[in-house]
This record gives C-alpha cells, structure tokens and sequence, in this order.
C-alpha cells in the first residue's frame, strides 16, 4: 500500500550543505582506464571494447565539477546564469539525494545498524545485513540525484547523443554519489558553450536513470522505497518511489480553445468529450487515482475516426479548452501534448524514444494530461505493412505497449486520444487498444448545416436567419438521446445481416446468455471481435452506468468539488450512478460493431479500388505496347 506524501524539511537538506559543496569543488575518484573508444561503430550506437583486459589496474582522477563548468567561458571570470544554474542544481541535489538517503535508513534497520557499526565492528548476519542496506541507500541517493536534475533544469534542446552513463559504484551513499558528479564532470566537458550543458546534463540525468534502472533488480533491500512519495517545496520537487517523472515545467498552454456550442454535430463524441473532461478533474493528488477507475467509466484511450474536414481538430481544442478551464479554477497543473509525424526520426530507436517521452509526460501524476496522436494511421504502421519505416514500427509497439501493455497502470489523470481519416489503416492490435470508438461525422441534419452556416459566417451582415431555431439541435442532451437511440439497431449492412438472424431465431435480448450468443454470432461474422473487444464494449457499458451528469456547480469552485478529499469524491458521484440496462448493452455493443465492420468495409473498399486501377493500368499499358509494336516502335 502507498504511504502518505512526506514532505523533506530544508533543515534536512541543508545539514548536507557542506559536503555537497566539496563534491562539486574538488574529489578524488578511483577509476577503471577507458579501454572504450569514443568512437561509436557505425550503425549501432555501440563503442569498441578492447579484447585485453585491465581490470586490475585502477587510476585516480580529480574532479573538479566547478572548474569545468568555468571552462566553458574561459575568458570570463564570473559565471553566467546557465552555469551559476547548473552548478547551483547539482549541489543541491547532491544535498536533497543525502536527506532522502537519510529517510531511507530511518525507515529501515539501516540507520540503527550504522549506530552499531560506530561503536563496534557488526559480525554474522548483522553485517551482512548492513552491507546490504548500505547498498540500497547508495542506490536511493545516486537515483534521486539524477532525478532531481531531470526534474529542475529545464530545455528544449536536442538531447546529444555523446553522453555516456557514469561508472556506478554502491559501496556508500558518498561513493555512489561522487560517481554520478564524475560522469556529469565528463558529461559537461564536452559542452560547446553554456547553452550546451543544460541539455547536456538532462541527457546524462536520463542515461543515468536507465542504467540505475537496469541494474535495480541486484539489489534486495529497496522494497521500503518503492511506495515513497517524497516532496520537495521550494524546489517543486517529487520522488515517487523508482517512478520516473517527465522532468519537463509544465508551460502555458497556448492553443486556439474551442467552447462546445461551437462543435456542430457529433453528438455523441461531443457529449463524451464533455464527460472526460469531467471525469479528468475527479483525479485526487494525494491518492494518486481517480474515483471513476476505481468505480469503473474512465476513459483512457479512445479513437475518433471521420472523413477530412469533418471537426476532429474542432473537436480537440475543444477537450483541452475545457479541461484548462477547469485547472485553473482548481489550481492544479495541466499538460497537452500532440504526437505527429515530425517526431518520427530517420535514427534507429530516436522515434521509439520520442514517443516514451511523450507517453511519460501526459501519463506524469503530478498533472492532469491530455495527449493526442492526430494521423495516427500515418504515425504508427501497421505490422504487416513492410513499406513502412522503421520509426513508425517503433511507435506502434511503444503505443501498444503503453495503452495496454503488461506493466500499464491507468491512474486516471491522462487520456489519450488517437484521430484518422482512415482508421482502417490502423493496426488491428492498436486500433481495439482504444477503449471508446467516437465517430467523427460533422454535421448531418438540414440544422446543422444552418447552424454551422451561421456559426462561421459571424455577424458582418443584415441577412435575417428565416424560420429556424437557431442551435436548438445542438442542445446535448436532446441530440445525444436521440444519436444513442439509433443504435439500438446496427447502421453497417453487414452486423444488420447478423442482428436480424439473431431476432429472427430468439427474439429481443432479455438475458446475458442473449447477449452473449449475440457477440459470438458477430465474431463468427466478423473475426476480429476479440476478447479485448469484448472488453471495451464492457467499459463501454459502464461508462454509460456512470453517464451520470456531474453538476456545473461542482467546477465552479475548487471547494466544491475538485478541491475534496478522495473518499469524499467517491461518495458524491457513487450516490448518482445508476445501473445500465438491456437498451444501453445493445446500443453499446452495436456502436462498437458497426465500428469494426465499418473499418473492414473501408479496407475491402480499398483494396478493390487499387485492384480495379491496377487492371485498368495494365489495359492501357497493352494497347499503347500494340501500338508502337504496329509503328514498329516497340523495342523488347
């Protein structure tokens, strides 16, 4: 069970002031000869190793953190504000990474086995016990000091791609942390000019992390530290367990907002986004989870899918509009996030990596995230499609991994939403990791071409409206009922074949063997209704039990809702949730359905459309080859 959030006193972190100092002006480190070259082997992002060994012989090199970050500005004595920042950052996390060191051994047996140790050399299983934990909390120290500099200096930069992760050494917290200040030593080093070392210093933080990470398992003494949540104030600084933190300031979110009375059409996509944002604000700080997970409803991922010009991007701005809105008003941090084709790169991996950080900077629990993969069809490819590239293989399975994957976690503070023109060239495995399907239609009635008609053409103009009630069809309530309505029947001819047979040997659905002889009838109609299908429809259908309309007045103020405890948040909406019905399973189930045979429908469209061509192609191709071959033209 996760403890309580404990916050770290500076009278802790400033005893540690001293000795930080020393480790960013001068030490001695023992270290093993570079036998590595520089020089990476083309292609593989690996370095040469020699064959000889020289693992016996060890030099000492001084480090002298202060002077090479001097360096980079030899012909000016005082120190700029990037490194007066940097140098400043380090010595402060080398302090912050001894005090949480120090909440590490008080809340083992480590801090009272040192008390023994200093008066009498510990034997037997005290001392090996001892030489555990010591280890454990050099790992604790040496890991909150890389993430204290990822979390607190700040860069857009490109990461570079020369800066190698630090000879790790767990014999004590001293030891372990005079490692990492010597791979930043050398890290920085390698700086073109003071603008070079934030970057410079985030990349080392990060491969310093990895390495860590890597080698956690080695250690058995840790368990105490995996459910820590420890705060730092003045420095905005959390350390969540071996979570890894974004390390990335939230800046002012600066889009085109759009308010839900300018979204025509889309009902139900407009009535769902409407009730995510909702659910997003629900999120609880302290607890770390949102009530809607834990009483079933949250929207993690979905998919919206339409024609081109149809208000997917509309519909966007409009989700992240409302959900700043109602950060501000409760005070907490809110972070957007699109993913697009200009991050994927032509280097092995990068696109890979570029997609984990975004996955880590919406999933971040210090904020309430939205992200977005607009395109997805041509940011992530399909498996099977060996014309993609290799960064688009990449971010299918880190999305696949991330959204569904063994080691997913959904706190409920983030949603992710995929949009494409063309769905169906979406990965199967990809596509049904999105938990909700939202069409994405535009506007479909003769009032919502009159209300989209009025919306853009503004006011610059004495043309009376005529006989219409303007936006009355836009009135949610009224035109979500009506849209939900008209699944309780399939809209795809194919899943109309299907139901009607099934009403035609049992009648109408009344029970959940009913219901489930449905699916199964559909899955043999359509194979590619799998249990994670089932499993959507299901969180579907309990998001419709939850289709409960949370107040307006409980995001009018932080107090009234958004700014309760979690336990008091769970019983208000437990108190409107109500139970689903047949009508709600069977629109829900023919939602999702029309939605598989829609994409299939797309995808056999398209295939024969290309055969079609193909064929006329090669026509043409015969008769202009007779021709010339009459001319005696043609050359074989």
């Amino acid at each position: 069970m996760d403890a309580g959030l404990t916050t770290l006193l500076e009278a802790d972190i400033e005893k540690h002031r001293p000795l930080a100092q020393s480790f960013i002006t001068r030490f001695v480190v023992l270290e093993d000869p570079s036998d590595r070259s520089t020089t990476e082997l083309a292609g593989t992002g690996r370095r040469f190793v020699s064959t000889v060994s020289t693992g016996t012989v060890r030099r000492t090199r001084e480090v002298e953190l202060t002077r090479t970050v001097q360096a980079i500005r030899p012909d000016d004595q005082l120190l700029s504000i990037a490194q007066h920042t940097l140098l400043y950052r380090a010595r402060r996390g080398l302090a912050v990474a001894m005090a949480v060191a120090d909440t590490f051994a008080k809340s083992t047996a480590l801090e009272d086995l040192q008390a023994k140790n200093s008066r009498s050399p510990l034997e037997g299983e005290d001392a090996s016990t001892y030489k555990r934990l010591l280890s454990a909390g050099a790992f604790v120290a040496a890991f909150t000091f890389a993430s204290y500099l990822l979390q607190t200096l700040e860069s857009d930069a490109d990461a570079p791609s020369d800066v190698r992760e630090p000879d790790y050494v767990f014999d004590t917290q001293q030891d372990a942390l005079k490692g990492l200040v010597a791979g930043l030593d050398a890290a920085l080093a390698g700086a073109k000019d003071e603008h070079d070392l934030a970057p410079r210093a985030r990349a080392y933080a990060t491969a310093a992390i990895e390495g860590l990470l890597q080698r956690k398992s080695r250690f058995d003494g840790l368990g105490a530290f995996e459910a820590v949540h420890i705060r730092v104030e003045k420095d905005d600084f959390t350390i969540d367990g071996f979570d890894v933190a974004p390390g990335r300031k939230t800046k002012p979110l600066v889009m085109q907002f759009r308010k839900p009375e300018e979204v025509v059409g889309n009902h139900i996509a407009k009535y769902q986004a409407l009730k995510l944002a909702k659910m997003l604000m629900a999120y609880d700080f302290d607890r770390q989870l949102n009530p809607f997970v834990e009483l079933g409803g949250f929207l993690f991922t979905f998919i919206g899918d339409g024609a081109p010009g149809t208000g997917k991007t509309t519909l966007i701005q409009m989700i992240a509009g409302i959900v700043n809105d109602y950060a501000q008003i409760a005070g907490v941090p809110f972070h957007y996030e699109n993913f697009g084709v200009d991050q994927i790169s032509s280097y092995q991996g990068k696109s890979g990596q570029n997609c984990r950080q975004f996955i880590n900077n919406v999933l971040n629990p210090r904020s309430i995230g939205f992200g977005t993969i607009d395109d997805i069809d041509q940011v992530a490819a399909k498996r099977s499609d060996d014309r993609a590239s290799a960064g688009q293989h990449e971010i299918t399975g880190v999305l696949m991994d991330a959204f569904s994957g063994a080691s997913t976690v959904v706190r409920g503070n983030c949603a992710f939403g995929m949009f494409s023109n063309y769905p169906e060239n979406v990965d199967d495995a990809l596509r049904q990791r999105a938990g909700a399907r939202w069409l994405v239609d535009g506007p479909q009635t003769r009032d919502d071409y009159i209300d989209i008609f009025v919306l853009l053409a503004g006011k610059n103009h004495k043309i009376p409206l005529g006989e219409h009630e303007l936006f009355s069809a836009q009135e949610i309530k009224r035109a979500v009922e009506t849209a939900y309505e008209q699944h309780s029947k399939p809209q795809e001819e194919n899943l109309k074949k299907v139901y009607d047979r099934f009403i035609d040997e049992r009648g109408e659905p009344k029970t959940l063997a009913d219901v489930g002889d449905y699916l199964h009838r559909i899955k043999e109609a359509e194979p590619r209704l799998t249990g994670r299908a089932i499993k959507n429809v299901t969180d579907a259908i309990k998001m419709r039990a939850m289709d409960i309309e949370l107040p307006d007045e409980w995001f009018e103020t932080r107090e009234a809702f958004m700014g309760k405890s979690y336990d008091e948040k769970i019983a208000m909406i437990s108190d409107l949730r109500r139970p689903f019905t047949m009508d709600m399973v069977m629109q829900e189930i023919n939602r999702y359905a029309d939605s598989e045979f829609r994409y299939a429908d797309k995808s056999d469209d398209a295939g024969v459309e290309k055969l079609i061509r193909d064929a006329r192609l090669r026509e043409r191709a015969i008769a202009e080859i007779e021709s010339l071959k009459a001319r005696g033209l043609w050359r074989a």
